[in-house]
């Protein structure tokens, strides 16, 4: 059994955090269909722009990110920093705000998870 949080850091432009994203959503969904294994899939800083772009059906990853929306938590302070407060809203994503607004790092290790960031 494996705990881990895959943080989503990367923001919406260029190619290479495209990447990034398929990468992180491909990881936390390996850990999603594992039996015996917790994953959390948090959308921290710029990678909260992806939450309005991925519940886009259009969206390339879109399917990608469905399989794992379930698993899926959002930095409550960066989602107005970065503008994407109706859109994370309107997905139904939970707003983390455990830590001054953010998500706690530190909780998530304090609980055995292993932290991979995007």
């Amino acid at each position: 059994m494996a705990k881990a949080a895959v943080v989503i850091l990367a923001g919406t432009e260029g190619h290479a955090n495209l990447g990034r994203i398929v990468n992180g959503l491909e990881t936390a969904k390996e850990f999603a269909e594992t039996d015996g294994d917790e994953i959390e899939l948090i959308f921290d800083g710029a990678g909260t722009q992806w939450i309005p772009e991925l519940e886009d059906p259009d969206s390339d990853p879109h399917e990608l990110y469905q399989a794992v929306k379930d698993d899926a938590s959002a930095c409550d302070y960066c989602s107005g920093a970065f503008g994407v407060d109706d859109a994370v809203n309107d997905s139904g994503v939970v707003r983390l705000d455990d830590h001054d607004g953010h998500p706690s790092i530190r909780s998530l290790v304090d609980d055995g998870y292993e932290v991979i960031t995007f």
